[in-house]
């Protein structure tokens, strides 16, 4: 009686369990960064919200020096559209322009034009390359912002002498207008700029900085006096918050895309995770070179290793791979046994010829048995391998 012993099959694919055994430490990883950049994101809109806008109470807000105004006479009015700060341009009329660079080339354009022969006073917050020179022609930003925060007015500008030392550091300009007054320079480039109107009593007034109009920055050095001094010159403020949902935006010159309204940070920061994800993947990527021997820890029986071998052959259906190394490996042992040298082992006129003198035998079936076309078959390579043991068993036979 015979029993048939069933083995496990043999799966070179990796389980659920070991692939997420693999990823887990990556996936934890994702999930943290990207709970960091929620909470970052989170605390930043909190901390931000209302920033220089002279309703907000909160530490970047403006509503303190907009109190101390309405104390001296000075009435605040804000607006949000380009229609409403270019009708309000007037002699009696402070406008400002808080965050100039989100205008379009054409809304600037159009916002200079109505200003500059308004007579007014127009006061441009954080004014950067990307607006200047539309909004105040004659003026560059430099492309270096100030190192320092608090700087001495060093200047002849009265407003500026009053208030003495103010935190202006920021954006810094330089001019070709002769008559300008260029006060608190960094490195001889000033960061509050007077540019007088071609004709009339109107100017324009480019400061450097946000810092003297914030709420938590009002009572430091001489902030407070230096912000009512340049707002607080006529009787009427207008506060210009620029907003995306302007309709004057969609005017289609000067559109700015998706990418050009992220904030700078976040695009290094892409550029930092794509560099991070290149150097893990180098750090965790299969190093190729040369085999290096290593002894096993354990003895496997050479029956396993054929069994394991056969199970992947039949797992792939390589009928065609499994008869090729069935008969390389006999020609490789019959070749010493006939005279025929090893390396000419797998030569058909060097092996056949010796065969068939051994064994007095057909050239032909030899060929076919040990050079034939692989089986069509479970059944024709099982035949094959009963054949090709027996060749070698009676060219053994003394």
């Amino acid at each position: 009686m015979t029993t048939e012993v069933t083995l496990p099959s043999t799966s070179a694919s990796p389980t659920t369990r070991q692939v997420w055994t693999r990823t887990r430490g990556v996936a934890l990883a994702l999930v943290l960064l990207l709970a960091a950049a929620i909470a970052i994101a989170v605390v930043r809109s909190d901390a931000r919200h209302g920033e220089l806008d002279p309703r907000s109470a909160d530490p970047y807000g403006s509503r303190a020096v907009a109190e101390l105004l309405a104390g001296r006479g000075v009435d605040t009015r804000v607006v949000t559209t380009l229609d409403e700060a270019a009708a309000a341009a007037a002699p009696d009329t402070t406008l400002l322009v808080a965050v100039p660079d989100l205008l379009t080339p054409g809304q600037q354009t159009r916002l200079h034009s109505a200003f500059i022969g308004s007579r007014g006073r127009t006061v441009l917050v954080s004014s950067g390359s990307a607006s200047v020179e539309r909004l105040a022609p004659g003026v560059t930003a430099d492309p270096a912002t100030s190192l320092d925060s608090t700087l001495s007015p060093d200047c002849d500008l009265p407003a500026a002498r009053r208030a003495g030392t103010a935190d202006t550091g920021g954006i810094r300009y330089t001019t070709t207008h002769l008559t300008a007054d260029e006060c608190y320079p960094s490195e001889r480039l000033a960061t509050l700029l007077r540019v007088p109107a071609p004709s009339g009593d109107g100017d324009t007034v480019l400061l450097g900085a946000p810092d003297i109009l914030l709420n938590d920055r009002l009572d430091e050095h001489g902030n407070a006096s230096l912000a009512l001094q340049l707002l607080g010159s006529r009787p009427h403020l207008v506060w210009y918050l620029p907003s995306l949902a302007d309709s004057s935006t969609a005017s289609g010159e000067g559109e700015r895309g998706f990418i050009d309204l992220l904030p700078s940070g976040w695009l290094w920061g892409t550029l930092q995770l794509f560099v991070a994800a290149a150097l893990a993947a180098v750090w965790r990527a299969r190093r190729l070179g040369p085999l290096v021997p290593e002894k096993l820890p354990v003895a496997i029986r050479a029956s396993e290793t054929v069994e394991g071998r056969a199970r992947l052959y039949r797992k792939a259906n390589a009928r065609d791979r499994a008869a090729a190394a069935l008969r390389s490996t006999t020609r490789t042992r019959l070749a010493p046994l006939v005279g025929v040298p090893t390396p000419q082992a797998h030569a058909p006129e060097a092996l056949l010829p010796a065969l068939s003198a051994h064994l007095n035998g057909d050239g032909q079936s030899l060929h076919t048995l040990l050079f034939g076309p692989p089986p069509g078959d479970d059944a024709a390579l099982i035949q094959l391998a009963d054949q090709l043991d027996a060749l070698e068993r009676e060219v053994r036979r003394p």
